[in-house]
């Protein structure tokens, strides 16, 4: 049984952090994902172990704190061994708020994935948004402010309707439990549930958050970003959502729409975020499906998308410390000063590309095979071509441009030690899961019969990968890839980015006009009013006059005999 409610001790021990100074503050921020770790392990796999623990009582509801599963417990180790790859990552920073906020980013994320209930998970979902801005913050520049004010009020939003959807599906239906909620799909509470969980794994139209925050965070923070938010709203979608067919095709618009985008971006973190986006949808696509080779495929996609797109957004940071740049049209030669680096990222595309003996293979055929089972061919085309065009965007062109490529002529120093340490394990990992994937196969939530390493599997993927490698040299060599030009690109953000705010300026333009005009027509009325009074009431008025005694006796005459006449006639 858990000792101690998983995600507390990275959530408490965080707030600790910045009370130690020095070697004291490291050592301590790397032991508590250690620890926590420890205490996760403990729960094992037994039947004995599986259920709901630390329940508690408020205002007359059962909030579970620790509901335990294999779903639960998958989520739970590749979270801690992100947030340790993490901390080690960071070790060289002088930051104590940017390292606490990425230990209790992490543990509100291990938090929220054994939430046995609705009200529990939202606590932990807004915690995840409001220690992970401060990732975004820690850039200390006026462009990473601007950002975090959006990236907060987007995810703060998601919390807000994941907590308006909470209370519509209690009051329906008498429970908070955090189960699958494919019985009341129909249902207004339940939709607002599921638009919650779309924000926050960057469904289309929804997504632009990830694509604008995530280039703008640290070098450290961008690594933490990349690991919990969104493989937290997988998990939610898997736990509430699974069969739920309308996310096939959301999915498949995930995995196709950035592909684009990736491909014409200058910044090479910004890349990634797209490329983030795509894979995300393989994940959507297979809790769409629902079978358990599916959700199995979802789970395994994850669970190595965490290490291999952490190695990636590694390398990018490590580049980023020693240049100051990760626009691709400033990079190239990198590989000379910066060996391992360049290494880790090459495996690190690779894993993305999918190459066999690399993790994302591995995961990946999942997903494919369980697309195919279910019949949805046309779907299966669209994994293919998106496959292709991961394999352009992140497995060749994040390692040539920013390693190889033209010379940019930059010398600079190799990564700080714990960074290399950093990439170092976690390029380990891409390839023992890779080689080994009867391991990870074996923590997945339902009894794997599956085996990647098929002849037609292995040909299919090196015929799809080869063709990949030629459309890119075909298109440096001949037609022309897109140059890497310093630009801003946006997609569906320019809807708040620039129409927005263009609308506004136009809108306090056209009330500045229309208050001009009101108020001039309001002056010249009130300018003709107090003409009248000056006339009648000013010095030369008939009212300002000298008035006799006879005068006023006679209007006084006047008066009476007017009041008298009627008098008479009523």
């Amino acid at each position: 049984m858990i000792s101690i409610p998983a995600g507390l001790i990275l959530c408490l021990g965080g707030l600790l952090i910045p009370l130690l100074k020095g070697n004291a503050q490291r050592v301590y921020a790397l032991a508590l994902p250690i620890v926590s770790f420890c205490n996760l392990v403990g729960v094992g796999f037994s039947g004995l172990d599986i259920g709901s623990y630390h329940q508690i009582e408020v205002m007359g509801l059962t909030l579970t704190m620790s509901r335990v599963d294999k779903l639960s417990l998958l989520f739970g180790y590749i979270f801690h061994i992100a947030a340790l790859l993490s901390v080690i990552y960071s070790l060289h920073i002088d930051d104590a708020k940017q390292m606490a906020s990425g230990v209790i980013y992490a543990g509100a994320g291990v938090g929220a994935v054994f939430a046995g209930d609705l009200i529990t998970l939202f606590v932990f979902w807004e915690v995840t948004a409001f220690a992970s801005v401060f990732l975004i913050w820690a850039a200390k520049n006026e462009a990473a402010n601007r950002v975090a004010i959006r990236y907060l009020v987007i995810q703060v939003a998601s919390g807000v309707l994941l907590l308006a959807g909470a209370v519509m599906h209690y009051q329906a239906n008498g429970t908070l439990a955090f189960t699958s909620m494919m019985e009341w799909i129909d249902a207004p509470g339940t939709r607002l549930i599921l638009l919650a969980f779309g924000i926050k794994c960057a469904f289309p139209f929804l997504h632009n958050w990830l694509q604008d925050a995530y280039p703008k965070a640290t070098p450290t923070g961008a690594v933490f970003l990349s690991a919990f938010t969104t493989k937290l709203a997988v998990y939610t979608l898997i736990r509430g959502f699974p069969g739920y067919e309308p996310l096939i095709y959301v999915g498949v618009v995930m995995t196709l729409f950035p592909l684009f985008f990736a491909v014409i971006e200058n910044d090479l973190r910004k890349v990634l975020a797209y490329s983030l986006n795509n894979q995300l949808g393989f994940m959507v696509v297979a809790v769409g499906v629902g079978s358990e080779l599916a959700l199995n495929g979802a789970c395994a996609h994850a669970f190595a998308h965490i290490l291999y797109k952490g190695l990636l957004f590694m390398s990018m940071g490590a580049v980023l410390h020693r240049v100051g740049t990760t626009k691709a049209s400033q990079l190239g030669g990198l590989y000379r000063s910066m060996p391992v680096t360049a290494v880790c990222c090459i495996i690190g595309a690779a894993s993305i590309s999918a190459f066999p003996l690399t993790s994302g293979f591995i995961s990946k055929a999942l997903t494919l095979s369980a697309v195919v089972d279910a019949g949805y061919s046309w779907v299966w085309v669209g994994l293919l071509v998106a496959s292709a065009g991961v394999m352009e965007h992140s497995g060749i062109k994040i390692p040539y441009f920013a390693f190889f490529g033209h010379d940019s002529g930059i010398r600079c120093e190799r990564a700080p030690l714990n960074m290399q340490v950093a990439m170092i394990i976690t390029a380990a990992l891409c390839l023992a899961i890779g080689c080994f994937p009867g391991y990870l196969y074996d923590l997945l939530p339902f009894a794997v019969d599956y085996q990647p390493y098929t002849g037609a599997h292995v040909v299919t993927q090196f015929q799809l990968l080869l063709f990949a490698m030629l459309a890119f040299v075909i298109l440096m060599k001949y037609w022309g890839y897109p140059e890497e030009e310093e630009a801003e690109n946006l997609d569906t953000d320019w809807f708040y980015r620039r129409a927005f705010p263009a609308l506004w300026r136009r809108g306090v333009i056209a009330i500045n006009s229309l208050r001009v005009v009101v108020l001039g027509i309001a002056l010249g009325r009130l300018s003709y009013f107090l003409g009248r009074v000056q006339k009648h009431h000013g010095p030369g008025g008939i009212m300002a006059a000298t008035w006799t005694s006879s005068r006023m006796v006679f209007l006084g005459k006047l008066s009476l005999a007017f009041y008298l006449l009627l008098y008479l006639l009523t």
